[in-house]
């Protein structure tokens, strides 16, 4: 997968003109970028083929959870934007992921690479206390946490998306090629902000995380292209 080596910054900024005005100042390095929801829902298409027609990976990050078979029409679909990863919520089952997964390579032109897809274990702004009081899940976050992993690969697909604090034990029963995807990324001093289990890059490197996503510790700082250095120095293996 393309670009799997590089931090994956979150362009969670409100249009394509800011987002834009961002991307412009990487004076043309091909970058990895998510897309969320509030900028994808906004632009739509166009805007993914403008990031990739500026050479850019992308992660669409639209966390589908839905019934299986209008997820599966959906992955049909977002199979032809020529994105490079996409997730769905691991809460949706079994049958759920399966369908996704089934989606994506129907709709995956052929020569071309399907799409990378992973799922979402528990938010990293979800804390134990919270996961138990109002999921109702009489288990510790970590042992959620890989249950949910365990799904996903049973049900074929690439990997999920985890907090760096759950990466090692996955990557130990689900295999180290399976991906652990750690949002939550900040810097030394940076402020957590709405997230709960947060690290460092090189904390995250050595906690086992196979791909981070940055946001707004880049995206908002006075120069977001030093401050990307300062996270590639950090995070290269």
């Amino acid at each position: 997968m393309g670009g799997k080596n590089l931090p994956i910054i979150a362009l969670d900024f409100p249009d394509i003109e800011t987002a834009w005005d961002f991307l412009s100042r990487f004076d043309g390095e091909k970058l990895y970028v998510k897309v969320g929801m509030e900028l994808y829902y906004r632009e739509g298409p166009e805007l993914l083929h403008f990031l990739k027609e500026k050479g850019h990976w992308i992660f669409l990050d639209l966390k589908l959870h839905d019934i299986p078979n209008t997820v599966h029409r959906a992955m049909k679909v977002l199979a032809g934007l020529s994105v490079d990863m996409v997730n769905v919520h691991a809460a949706g089952g079994t049958e759920m992921m399966k369908a996704a997964l089934s989606g994506l390579e129907e709709g995956t032109k052929a020569g071309q690479t399907r799409p990378a897809l992973i799922a979402v274990t528990q938010l990293t702004s979800t804390s134990e206390e919270q996961m138990q009081r109002e999921q109702l899940i009489n288990r510790t976050i970590d042992e959620s946490v890989l249950h949910y992993a365990l799904l996903a690969r049973e049900s074929g697909l690439d990997g999920v998306v985890c907090s760096a604090f759950e990466a090692a034990s996955i990557a130990k029963k689900a295999g180290s090629g399976f991906l652990r995807v750690t949002p939550g990324i900040r810097m030394t001093g940076s402020k957590s902000d709405d997230q709960k289990r947060v690290v460092t890059p090189t904390k995250a490197r050595e906690m086992g995380s196979s791909m981070i996503v940055i946001g707004r510790p880049v995206t908002q700082a006075d120069n977001p292209v030093l401050s990307y250095k300062k996270v590639l120095t950090e995070w290269e293996r």
